[in-house]
C-alpha cells in the first residue's frame, strides 16, 4: 500500500515559512557545506527537485526514487505559479488542494477543491510509489489521520513567528524515530514513521 509521507523543512521553532509566506532565510551553510547537502538530497529524493531545475542539476533523466504523486497546498503551489512553472513537478502527478485556483490553471495539475482526506485515501489505495505531502501546514493538519511518514529536515534557525508544520485542532499522534542523518551545514534530517 502506498504512504502519504511529509517531505518538510522546518526551522527550530517549528515553521515551514515565515508569516508571509518566504522561506528565503533557511540557512544552507558555506559553499561546500551546501554543496554536498544537496547533492545527497539530489540523489535520495531527486523527483523533489521542480522541473525546471532538474536539467541543471542533471536530474533531467533521473528516475523518480520513492514517489510518483505530489500533493500540495496552494501557499506550496504559488511561488511556482508566480514564477511561471503552472506545472512544478511534470515528472509527478501533481495535485493542488485549493478551493480558489481555478480548475483549469494547468493539463497536468489536479485541483482539489475540497475533502483532501478522501483524495489521499482513494490514492493510496492506487498502484505506485509513495506520495509526497509538499505542504502547507493547514494541508498538512487536515490530513494528519493519513500521513504514515514524516521526514523532517530541521534547519538550524528560529524563526520566532511563521507557518507552523502543521496546523489544526489538538490532536497527539505517536511517531517513532527510524532514522537520522546531520549535515555539516547544521540541517538534521530525521525520518518518522507512525506508531
Amino acid at each position: 500500500m502506498r504512504k502519504l509521507v511529509y517531505y518538510v523543512a522546518v526551522t527550530l521553532d517549528g515553521c515551514i515559512a515565515g508569516p508571509g509566506g518566504e522561506y528565503d532565510f533557511f540557512p544552507l551553510g558555506d559553499e561546500q557545506q551546501a554543496t554536498a547537502y544537496a547533492e545527497w538530497t539530489d540523489a535520495r529524493y531527486p523527483e523533489t527537485v521542480p522541473g525546471f531545475l532538474r536539467a541543471a542539476k542533471g536530474l533531467a533523466d533521473t528516475p523518480n526514487q520513492r514517489f510518483d504523486t505530489v500533493l500540495m497546498g496552494l501557499g506550496s503551489y504559488r511561488p511556482g505559479l508566480d514564477a511561471g512553472f503552472p506545472s512544478p513537478y511534470p515528472h509527478l502527478r501533481q495535485y493542488v488542494v485549493s478551493s480558489t485556483l481555478a480548475p483549469d490553471t494547468d493539463p497536468a495539475v489536479t485541483v482539489v477543491g475540497a475533502d483532501p482526506l478522501a483524495l489521499v485515501r482513494d490514492l493510496k489505495r492506487e498502484e505506485g510509489q509513495d506520495i509526497w505531502l509538499c505542504g502547507g501546514g493547514v494541508l498538512a493538519g487536515a490530513l494528519l489521520p493519513e500521513i504514515d511518514e514524516l521526514i523532517i529536515k530541521s534547519y538550524p534557525v528560529v524563526a520566532g513567528s511563521g507557518i507552523p508544520v502543521l496546523q489544526g485542532g489538538f490532536s497527539p499522534t505517536l511517531f517513532e524515530v527510524t532514522d537520522r542523518v546531520s549535515f555539516d551545514n547544521g540541517v538534521a534530517v530525521t525520518w518518522f514513521a507512525r506508531r
